[in-house]
């Protein structure tokens, strides 16, 4: 499924890359994410002709399949990558979860992985055994754990099957929260990514610094007048308050925190409805009620006027 440009674009807003920090998609299909992180760094980071070269030289990417690694090819061509040498197809999974040594090891990762599908078999052997899945977002968050630096960011996309999800899927959480920091969900609305699919998705923002205390949920609303098509999809402008929200976090209408202990309590459950929605509805009725007085006082000052100006005809 690939990205919409808006959410490639929000989640590398959210990281801020910089300049010689090894950089990363595994999942690279066509190239999208690494080239919001190209335009990001031109326009935040890049101010000589050394900085050019160490954009290129810091950006990798993985691919499996023959045609998106093509268009990822021609793209970074686009983009002025001259030889995207970086760039390679093959396929992360394979490489053992155990043979990562520190030349492996990236600062960041922003990827979408394949969702909805299975790998073929074997590639679970490269696991330990108690994540052994065939489940394919499943095994790329294992190997971004595994391949992050100390103090390494992640923006990841992940279906709302993987929040809940089955006993392996279970560990495999309970992993993440214990070997990093996963201090933000930002939960997408359906289909954004249609016309792939109208799967509910979720931005996973984590930072391998440490493990998780609490975890900051934001919840992205559906535009309105506004509906997404093959055509028309997801805009940069609708995460505009979501931005600013990320920057300082605090409770709303649309975000809430939950402590590890829930968590724990509930078998690494992520699938955390919002308890705040009921707000939105209070305010939507305050908001009505409001617009009914106004307008009522506005009839009620006409009549007013009508009969001042008949007193004074008078």
């Amino acid at each position: 499924f690939y990205t919409p440009r808006a959410v490639t674009n929000f989640i590398i807003k959210c990281i801020q890359p910089k300049l010689r920090q090894k950089i990363i998609d595994p999942a690279t299909g066509t190239g999208g994410f690494l080239t919001s992180v190209i335009n990001w760094l031109r326009d935040n980071q890049v101010k000589t002709s050394q900085d050019e070269k160490e954009l290129k030289d810091f950006i990798f990417g993985v691919e499996k399949k023959a045609l998106p690694y093509v268009l990822c090819m021609t793209n970074l061509l686009l983009h002025n990558i001259e030889n995207p040498h970086n760039i390679i197809r093959d396929n992360t999974l394979e490489k053992p979860f155990v043979d990562y040594d520190d030349e492996d090891k990236v600062d960041i990762v922003v990827t979408n992985p394949p969702f909805g599908g299975s790998e073929e078999d074997g590639i679970e052997k490269n696991f330990p055994s108690g994540f052994r899945t065939r489940e394919t977002a499943s095994l790329f968050l294992l190997a971004i754990i595994r391949m992050l630096k100390k103090d390494g960011k992640c923006g990841i996309v992940l279906p709302d099957g993987f929040m809940s999800g089955d006993k392996v899927k279970a560990k495999i959480k309970k992993y993440l929260l214990s070997e990093c920091n996963l201090h933000t969900v930002v939960r997408l609305p359906e289909y954004v990514f249609y016309p792939y699919t109208n799967i509910a998705t979720n931005i996973l923002f984590f930072d391998k610094n440490g493990t998780t205390d609490d975890i900051w949920y934001y919840e992205q609303p559906y535009p309105e007048n506004y509906k997404y098509t093959k055509n028309q999809h997801i805009k940069d402008t609708e995460f505009d308050e979501t931005f600013e929200w990320f920057k300082n976090k605090k409770e709303t209408s649309l975000s809430w925190k939950v402590n590890i202990q829930t968590f724990h309590e509930n078998n690494y459950n992520l699938d955390v409805k919002n308890p705040n929605k009921r707000i939105v509805k209070e305010e939507s009725s305050s908001k009505e009620i409001i617009i009914n007085l106004e307008k009522k006082l506005r009839e009620a000052f006409k009549i007013i006027n009508e009969i001042k100006k008949d007193i004074n005809a008078n």
